[in-house]
């Protein structure tokens, strides 16, 4: 049996909207100039901190990190839902892994309560064994403690998981969990950065059919 371990942002969900509005928002309670939803776009991925450090390097204010990552945050918590979508095609995607008896899991560089509390409110009638996203104790991606601790959980070997995410953040993660990866362009990284993925796909379509039953999930390295 072979399992599948998707990101959350860029993955299964649309949620440059509202992470780009909650950000400039905060920017402009500071004084500072938002920012394009394309510059958003290319300074999610890391987590928060990297998100608004990033945001202000374009403006060398790196000094307001703390206050503008606590308005953000206060920000996306309450308003998240308005700029959040799930990609079409994807419930039923996932409809068909579930009815094939695969096991799924979500892991995400957002907080885990948080990465919880969208996966649970979005994907209410899809069944997730685990869902984890950044905690204190655990390294967020690219460190392989997450994907790792699913496998665990999950009882299935890591080199029988398969990571699914739209950054290098999650095939480095891949790499070194030593699982497979598949890498979706329809997120935040564009296709010549996933070049170190296994499969790399450009619709809903082309992923179910890397996940038919004679691809990826059966090939024994």
């Amino acid at each position: 049996m072979r399992a599948l371990i998707f990101d959350l942002d860029g993955t299964l969900v649309e949620s440059l909207p509202g992470i780009a509005a909650s950000l400039n928002r905060a920017l402009i309670q500071h004084g500072l100039p938002g920012q394009s939803h394309a510059n958003v776009r290319s300074f999610i991925g890391d987590g928060a901190v990297k998100l608004v450090q990033r945001a202000l390097a374009t403006v060398s204010r790196i000094d307001l990190t703390d206050s503008i990552l606590k308005h953000f945050a206060a920000d996306y918590a309450v308003s998240w839902p308005g700029g959040t979508s799930v990609y079409p095609g994807m419930f039923e995607l996932l409809a068909d892994l579930e009815a094939r008896g695969i096991p799924l899991a979500v892991l995400s560089n957002k907080p885990h309560a948080f990465t919880v509390e969208i996966v649970e409110k979005l994907f209410p009638n899809s069944h997730f064994v685990v869902v984890l996203g950044n905690r204190e104790a655990l390294p967020h991606k690219p460190d392989p403690a997450g994907a790792l601790e699913i496998a665990k959980a999950l009882g299935i070997a890591p080199e029988d998981c398969t990571i699914i995410g739209d950054s290098t953040m999650d095939l480095d993660t891949a790499i070194n969990a030593r699982m497979k990866s598949i890498a979706v362009t329809w997120g935040y990284h564009d296709r010549e950065r996933l070049k170190e993925a296994d499969v790399i796909v450009e619709t809903m379509e082309q992923l179910a059919a890397a996940l038919s039953e004679k691809s990826l999930l059966h090939y024994k390295p």
